[in-house]
């Protein structure tokens, strides 16, 4: 079942994340991945991938011999990700909102997808969603950026990117007070033998550590273990990425 949900602002970036982003998020992030979720999975166990984007983490998943169900509000996104994981199944949907059975061994999220949900109430909707799609005992993984990262490297940062049929150009911005960043995008697409410029915009929430440790155990996970993404050997104390494994 389809959604009548569309997220069009992340469509003109769906190309590359599909070039760029995507294939190199799921390479750096899956010893991880592998370590604290899959090595705790049965052989061919049903894993579903919520922020999905277009793929490539389920395309490796696919190739591991599991069987995966990506999520992903955006069309486009869908798209690449049928594409790049053609045995995998798809579906457009939003987390806030999607009702699956339980039937997943595992869930997880990757390249900070969950931040894109502004709202505590809604984020834990997301988490109710997640815990009814596991089978009991199921794991769910998955990493956000803190507070404090949005605090010490989004001062007004600018990324960006030129090949021979596009170029972008991404700023970041974060209101402290109400803990939400900004990401302003301008891209310029060769289409048709014509430059088309899109601008869009994106927001992120910061959350704490707290704030999200109590949200999972209010949903009922009975095990919660949180990570330092950028070394998940140290303590999290003084993390600013975080990985989040939940029991349920």
């Amino acid at each position: 079942m389809l959604s009548s949900t569309r997220y069009s602002a992340y469509d003109s970036f769906a190309r590359i994340i599909n070039e760029t982003w995507g294939p190199e998020v799921s390479e750096s992030q899956f010893p991880d991945i592998e370590q604290l979720l899959l090595n705790h999975l049965p052989q061919k166990a049903q894993v579903l991938d919520i922020c999905c984007g277009a793929g490539h983490l389920a395309k490796k998943l696919v190739q591991k011999g599991y069987q995966v169900t990506g999520i992903d509000g955006s069309e486009r996104l869908i798209k690449y990700a049928r594409d790049n994981a053609p045995s995998a199944k798809f579906i457009i949907d939003d987390v806030r909102d999607f009702k699956l059975s339980s039937n997943f061994h595992g869930v997880v999220s990757t390249d900070y997808g969950l931040n894109h949900v502004i709202n505590l109430d809604e984020l834990t909707n997301v988490f109710k969603n997640v815990y009814t799609a596991l089978l009991p005992n199921g794991i769910f993984m998955f990493d956000l950026s803190l507070d404090r990262r949005y605090q010490s490297d989004w001062n007004n940062s600018m990324v960006g990117d030129i090949q021979d049929e596009y170029a972008w150009a991404l700023r970041r911005s974060y209101n402290s007070e109400e803990k939400i960043g900004t990401i302003d995008i301008t891209i310029f697409e060769l289409i048709n033998q014509n430059w088309q410029r899109h601008d869009i915009t994106w927001l992120v929430k910061g959350y704490s550590q707290i704030q999200v440790l109590s949200a999972l155990q209010n949903v009922g996970f009975k095990k919660v273990e949180s990570y330092n993404k950028e070394n998940i050997l140290t303590g999290t104390e003084d993390a600013t990425l975080a990985y989040f494994v939940c029991t349920k």
